[in-house]
């Protein structure tokens, strides 16, 4: 008998398919530990361009009555695909599954790009672009969203009556620094106030003392950090929390106010979204070199560049393994909130 959202199929466009093959290895694992027989369906780089630079999307076998999740990576700095074309290939197969019959349609997007973009600069004349792509993607037939740690929870709004899981990052920064529970040397850092809320859940699950940088912009992609609010008494440590890296120049000013005015003697860094670009290669270096950078821990929600993957001080998480148990709970009308607050067991069926 057929699971009720029909039989269970997951498909990875070609920027998402790095992540689609491991979780779809990770879904089987977690199926043979179970003691499952249940057949699932992978089906890896399914767009392509013709040369024109058009994209199409076909599918080699029968997809009526499945229930389809679509890996993409909106954003892959290993590949000269571009966000918007990556997003293009993403409608384009979420159409091409919803024609051809399947009964469900999810986007796993590990990294939600356009998500910074979700109201108008201050006195500028600018879209609500992450509306719009929220928009385009419900016409396209996508019926829900899989998100990992968006730079803001709010986006689901955007998204109306569609359900958008959210997935959170604090599990894992809890799991990654539980070595400094309770250390009386040892401080949460948030980067701007935006962050400040995290730390705090953080700070509290491991009986740490927070403190929050104060932020602003001169410039687009520049960062200033103006004074960092908590009390450093006795703190040699600091665990510095953000939910993504681009350039790298707010880690880059606050970590060196850190070790110059706090006299902070290790750094450890949770980053849940590296975007390698821009100068963040070099800066990490520096900041690993002079100011006591120890650790950088982030995960493979961006295909990472062998340029970061080189380096030493950085560990990269492979989120194969909450996506498929997410997966997993969404394929047979579980909770996956429930997933995310208790111990990971899967709910697999025979």
């Amino acid at each position: 008998m057929d699971p009720p959202r029909g039989r269970l199929l997951i498909a990875g466009c070609r920027s998402g398919s790095y992540l689609s093959a491991r979780t779809f290895q990770r879904y089987k694992e977690l199926l043979a530990q179970e003691g499952s027989k249940n057949d699932i369906l992978h089906l890896e780089n399914i767009d392509k361009q013709f040369s024109d630079s058009e994209t199409c999307v076909r599918l080699d076998v029968h997809v009526s009555g499945y229930d389809v999740f679509i890996f993409q990576a909106l954003f892959n700095p290993t590949s000269d695909y571009c966000i918007d074309q990556n997003y293009m290939a993403l409608l384009i197969a979420a159409r091409t599954f919803r024609e051809n019959g399947a009964n469900h349609v999810t986007a796993v997007l590990p990294y939600l790009a356009y998500a910074r973009q979700d109201k108008p600069t201050r006195f500028m004349r600018e879209p609500t672009t992450a509306k719009l792509m929220a928009d385009m993607s419900i016409e396209a037939g996508i019926d829900r969203l899989v998100v990992w740690n968006p730079h803001c929870d709010q986006i689901r709004g955007f998204y109306g009556s569609m359900p958008v899981n959210v997935l959170g990052s604090l599990p894992l920064y809890i799991d990654e620094y539980r070595r400094f529970q309770g250390r009386e040397d040892a401080i949460a850092v948030a980067p701007d106030a935006g962050a400040s809320k995290f730390a705090a859940h953080f700070g509290r699950a491991l009986n740490l003392k927070c403190a929050v940088a104060s932020k602003y912009r001169p410039r687009p992609e520049e960062a200033v950090i103006s004074e960092i609010i908590g009390d450093f008494t006795g703190k040699k440590i600091a665990i510095i929390l953000d939910d993504m890296i681009s350039s790298g120049g707010t880690i880059y000013a606050l970590i060196k106010k850190l070790v110059e005015e706090k006299g902070i003697e290790e750094i450890y860094l949770g980053i849940s979204h590296n975007l390698c670009v821009g100068n963040a290669h070099d800066r990490l270096i520096d900041l690993y070199k002079n100011y006591h950078l120890k650790e950088m821990t982030v995960t493979n929600s961006i295909p990472q560049t062998a340029a970061f993957q080189s380096l030493p001080f950085v560990s990269i998480q492979c989120l194969s393994d909450i996506l498929s148990r997410t997966i997993n709970r969404i394929h047979y009308n579980q909770s996956v909130n429930e997933m995310l607050y208790q111990p990971l067991t899967p709910y697999i069926k025979d």
